[in-house]
């Protein structure tokens, strides 16, 4: 019997990845790679550009297929899920897509309603009801639920699309690049709602990111990916005290040490900074 101090429960862990090989044509992403996300943390996934950050969101949800290796989600081993229980167990995780990934034909209320239709059977009166209460809970106002994505801002997008996430109340959200395109006031602001909701609704995040300011503002724990694996995985200290040259580079370069001292700073400053 595996003593008590070793053995590892899976229900501390929302995903686990095991060994994973991903590639396309003769070219490895992926080459074995492990990773552990914790139930209720925010997980950072840091890399270079082209490493397979997307690729590994994208391997977890199902819509590129791996050549080997496991992958469990939020208990179930996904290989040996059948068509129906996979299909419930999509609806315990919501994804918010590189640049929303809005439907440009549907309105905002539309779009929130896109993952409804497909997984529940309620009136259409409720699904309004339902729409109108995950764009307050996004911050959007409600005269947005009838606006296209092409009448929105960045950061409305960015809204309406995680209030899309959000719209079965999954378990498990998925960032990808969440801040991108982003102003920093309003990156920061996106920050602070993510934060939130994570610790309203008890969700797990995976967040896919470049964004340093988001790393230190509210990961509890951070990955980075180089040469197809999981190189180092802990907390923003850790990473920091960290000696691998490519971990070095970017949390010591000068854009890391710019917001590292930011952060540090008294309020007096960071009023300075920001006005």
């Amino acid at each position: 019997m595996t003593p008590p101090h070793v053995r590892q429960k899976t229900a501390e862990y929302a995903v686990r990845v095991r060994d994973v090989v991903v590639g396309f044509d003769t070219k490895l992403i992926l080459k074995g790679l492990d990773l552990d996300i914790r139930k209720g943390e925010v997980l950072g996934f840091v890399g270079g550009s082209g490493t397979g950050k997307s690729v590994l969101t994208r391997t977890i949800l199902g819509l590129i297929k791996k050549r080997s290796g496991m992958i469990e989600v939020l208990g179930h081993d996904i290989d040996a899920l059948d068509a129906k229980a996979y299909r419930q167990l999509e609806r315990r995780w919501g994804v918010l897509f590189q640049q929303g990934a809005l439907f440009s034909g549907l309105t905002v209320r539309q779009n929130i309603q896109v993952p409804m239709r497909e997984y529940m059977r309620v009136s259409q009166k409720l699904m309004d009801e339902l729409a109108m209460l995950k764009l307050a809970m996004v911050g959007l106002p409600p005269d947005a639920a009838h606006k296209f994505p092409s009448e929105l801002s960045g950061g409305m997008i960015k809204r309406a699309a995680l209030a899309r996430a959000l719209a079965l109340d999954p378990e498990l959200l998925f960032l990808d690049e969440p801040t991108s395109g982003l102003d920093p006031i309003g990156a920061a602001e996106f920050d602070d709602l993510i934060a939130d909701l994570q610790k309203s609704l008890g969700l797990t995040v995976f967040m896919v990111t470049h964004d340093l300011d988001s790393l230190f503002a509210i990961c509890d724990r951070v990955a980075a990916l180089a040469e197809g694996k999981v190189i180092a995985i802990g907390t923003m200290s850790q990473m920091l005290a960290a000696e691998h040259p490519w971990l070095r580079a970017y949390f010591h370069g000068k854009r890391a040490r710019q917001v590292s001292a930011l952060m540090a700073a008294p309020a007096p400053v960071l009023a300075a900074q920001k006005g």
